[in-house]
């Protein structure tokens, strides 16, 4: 049995909070833009969105900037690929679609299965929790109340509140300084490989990659997490 570390640093997007799987989610909405963008299928438009979406988050210096404005970066991401697609004839749904996208993925957004309980019992338990998140202060901080989820942590850091973010190592050391502990003393637990568990890792910090989809660790990762997870509930194992 893994005894529990002094102090947890928790990420929050798709580690706590699920907004489902994006590929299912531009299905969905491509199938609901069906008759508009005949005589394309909407499982070729999802594919290809899903292909620059991917492009799109892959370059940690966009990433940063485009963050802090999902719906507008989306709307970018979008237009690019319609243009793309089907030139002028498309461009015209690109900004109905992209706000669909946000609009759908906010409101699938919920707990994951065992995440409150989990999170409540490792503080009845003792440890310290962080909660540590990157994006806009004014979108992050919602989420935090939509869910109560303040009261859980004792310390709560947000990038837009701060002006540092993941993966740069202030934000954890940030962290362990709130909580008084050492990277000894700390695991993080999240879903990004390079956020949550190669950036920790080279702090000395115990990295719990969160697989909450179960989808596997890349074939050509070369990132190893300490410890691979798909429920948090696994955490008191």
């Amino acid at each position: 049995m893994r005894r529990l570390p002094k102090a947890i640093l928790f990420d929050l997007d798709d580690t706590i909070l699920a907004s489902g799987q994006r590929p299912q989610v531009l299905l969905q909405i491509a199938e609901s833009f069906a008759a508009e963008l005949s005589p394309l299928t909407p499982d070729h438009v999802a594919d290809h969105l899903e292909a620059a979406f991917t492009r799109h988050w892959s370059d940690p210096a966009r990433h940063k900037v485009a963050r802090f404005a999902l719906a507008e970066s989306r709307r970018e991401v979008v237009s690019e690929a319609f243009t793309a697609l089907g030139g002028p004839s498309l461009e015209a749904l690109a900004a109905p679609f992209a706000d669909r996208f946000t609009e759908t993925r906010e409101a699938m957004t919920e707990l994951f299965p065992t995440a409150r309980e989990t999170i409540e019992t490792l503080k009845a338990k003792g440890v310290l929790l962080a909660l540590v998140t990157n994006g806009a202060a004014s979108v992050q901080r919602a989420k935090i109340e939509r869910f109560a989820l303040g009261d859980l942590f004792h310390h709560i850091q947000i990038e837009g509140e701060h002006g540092f973010g993941k993966p740069e190592e202030r934000a954890y050391l940030h962290a362990m300084d709130a909580l008084e502990v050492t990277p000894a003393e700390t695991w993080m637990v999240g879903d990004h490989l390079e956020w949550e568990v190669a950036a920790p890792q080279r702090l000395g910090i115990h990295a719990v990659w969160y697989d909450g989809f179960g989808r596997g660790l890349p074939p050509d990762s070369e990132i190893r997490p300490d410890l691979t997870i798909q429920r948090l509930a696994e955490l008191l194992a």
